[in-house]
């Protein structure tokens, strides 16, 4: 009688080996040979058991899933006291395609030039400001547009009460704008347009007003529920309006949250520092973080040791909506986890302690198609490996996230044999070495030392400070290991007409050309009526007994022909004339 094994969405290695009644290392083996690197606690999906339980041949064995429990794996607001009654500043996200001026936005309002130092004028970090505009303070994240910084995108849409989207009005709606629209209303987040490059010769309002009608965004000038500015950031027109709106648009949520009390809130980005050790910008969504605190933050822990606005100015406590950079964590916490203030460290450390058991329970192993990707995976495949390094946690994580999704559905691949944030050091050299990786850091340095064991290990190392360049010198890494393609082409026809010479490594022959023409180094196919009995090399060519670059169609010639095996020709066979050459590929995306 088949055995029912009631399994539920995601299970550890260990459980289900009980539940199989069979060793943990029969599993675990089993697993490693689909590709699947699983411990015993770490967890696998449902579909991923189906397949492995098939690949066991436990004929008398049948999986049957459990009640499932809803998730909701989008990133968690920390809850705030309904009771609260104090005000607080709006959490503006300013969004956008790449190049349409978010940062010089930014910029006009703080009058500030932010943007000259980010590499190629192009945001690469989430970075958090906060400006005074008629006595309140209204709280600004600048997110990255490059479609490589999607993560760190929707994670700013989930720490935002109002998303600003900017569109160049000489540009309109472009891809990244699409995904910032996308990810506000996932987020549940009110949407305002700042149409910028309103001065630009080539500008167009109403085009773009009617691009972002098209998306559900429909302009109030058109009697729709969207707020559109016209602005000229460079110029810096129209922000006193944009600010001025930005206020009434969230005034109407009457944004409140408990000012007093143990803070809580959310990491924003972190760092490593030279003498600072981890360096965190948090956003407090509630209470007051003072110097000195405890807090948790994900699987990080620590003391408050410094405490910072966003202008690197120490002050004595932030509250709800405020940004905040901080130092005294034991390790960097991952950017999105949410931080909170304890009464002492060793609840802190419970907490984190408790974070860390949950992500480790919590990890899936494999997702069922992944698994059956790669056990159907064409053995030939290639892989890059590579060791990123990065200033930053969210960076490292788009770095991380665009190097994997290159190659994705093709025979080659990048595989990551490690990654950290922070200059790269003598173990990152070790560890490419032996995994014969390269290197590739994102905004970070090298020191003297390092760059010479470097080259001793003959370990290529490529420092970036744009992202879409680093990820170009990946492609282009993984198109040199691609198979090229092999193209022919057809050049000219001749008809035997009489036979002088055949041995096993050459042929002498002459007859008519009948098709396009025949020169000296060209590839032939020897047809006898329609089979190929074999091919050859063009030696020589020779037209009336004298040597010729080529010969034409409807003339006559003699060849000699270079072969490996001897070939029987006869009068009335037929010579195809071609070339041969390889092309290099190019990934799919």
């Amino acid at each position: 009688m088949p055995k029912i094994v009631e399994i539920p969405d995601t299970i550890t290695v260990g459980e289900l080996a009980a539940k199989l009644d069979i060793e943990v290392i029969q599993l675990i083996t089993e697993l490693v040979k689909n590709g699947v690197m699983a411990t015993v606690n770490d967890s696998i999906d449902f579909e991923t058991a189906e397949i492995i339980l098939g690949e066991l041949d436990l004929e008398d064995t049948t999986l049957v899933r459990g009640e499932e429990e809803e998730t909701d794996d989008s990133p968690k607001r920390p809850e705030r006291d309904s009771q609260a009654e104090a005000d607080r500043p709006p959490v503006v996200a300013v969004m956008g395609h790449v190049d349409h001026g978010k940062t010089t936005l930014l910029d006009a309002i703080r009058d500030a030039k932010e943007v000259e130092g980010e590499a190629g004028g192009i945001t690469q970090h989430i970075s958090a400001y906060q400006v005074d505009h008629d006595g309140r303070s209204i709280t600004f994240l600048d997110t990255p547009g490059h479609e490589a910084f999607t993560s760190l995108r929707q994670h700013g849409a989930y720490l935002t009460d109002l998303v600003v989207l900017v569109v160049a009005a000489d540009d309109g709606v472009k891809p990244q704008t699409l995904e910032a629209i996308k990810y506000a209303e996932k987020a549940g987040v009110k949407i305002m347009v700042a149409i910028n490059k309103t001065d630009k010769t080539g500008a167009n309002v109403n085009r773009v007003m009617q691009e972002l009608a098209e998306n559900n965004l429909n302009p109030e000038a058109w009697g729709g529920d969207t707020v559109m500015v016209e602005v000229s950031a460079l110029k810096k027109q129209g922000i006193d309006k944009l600010l001025e709106m930005i206020l009434l648009v969230t005034d109407v949520e009457e944004l409140k949250a408990d000012s007093v009390g143990p803070a809580a809130g959310v990491v924003i980005e972190g760092h490593m520092e030279t003498g600072r050790g981890a360096v965190v910008t948090v956003l407090v969504e509630h209470g007051q973080l003072k110097k000195g605190d405890i807090i948790s933050a994900g699987q990080a822990f620590g003391k408050v040791r410094t405490l910072e606005d966003h202008t690197g100015e120490h002050i004595k406590s932030a509250g709800p909506s405020t940004p905040a950079t901080i130092t005294g964590l034991k390790l960097l916490p991952n950017f999105g986890v949410l931080f909170k203030v304890h009464a002492s460290e060793k609840a802190a450390k419970a907490e984190a302690d408790k974070n860390q058991l949950e992500s480790a329970s919590g990890q899936i192993a494999s997702t069922g198609s992944e698994l059956l990707a790669q056990i159907h995976k064409d053995r030939s495949s290639k892989e890059l490996p590579v060791l990123v390094k990065a200033d930053v946690r969210g960076s490292m994580t788009s770095v991380v996230d665009s190097l994997q999704a290159l190659g994705r559905d093709s025979e080659v691949s990048v595989r990551i044999v490690g990654s950290g944030v922070g200059s790269i050091k003598e173990s990152d050299i070790a560890q490419a070495s032996a995994g014969h990786a390269i290197i590739y850091g994102f905004n970070v340095d090298m020191p003297a030392n390092v760059k010479r064991s470097a080259l001793q290990e003959e370990v290529p190392v490529r420092l970036y400070k744009i992202i879409y360049e680093l990820i170009d010198n990946a492609k282009e890494e993984l198109e040199t290991l691609l198979e090229p393609d092999v193209v022919e082409e057809d050049i000219g026809r001749l008809i035997v007409k009489g036979v002088f010479k055949t041995t096993k490594s050459e042929i002498i022959c002459g007859g008519e050309v009948t098709k396009g023409k025949v020169k000296p180094g060209v590839l032939v196919k020897i047809l006898r009526d329609k089979e190929e009995i074999g091919q050859a090399v063009v030696s020589t060519v020779q037209k009336n007994q004298i040597e010729a670059e080529e010969v034409v169609k409807g003339e006559m010639c003699g060849l000699q022909l270079a072969t490996e095996v001897k070939v029987n020709i006869k009068e009335e066979d037929r010579l195809e004339f071609f070339t041969r050459e390889t092309v290099k590929r190019k990934l799919s995306r």
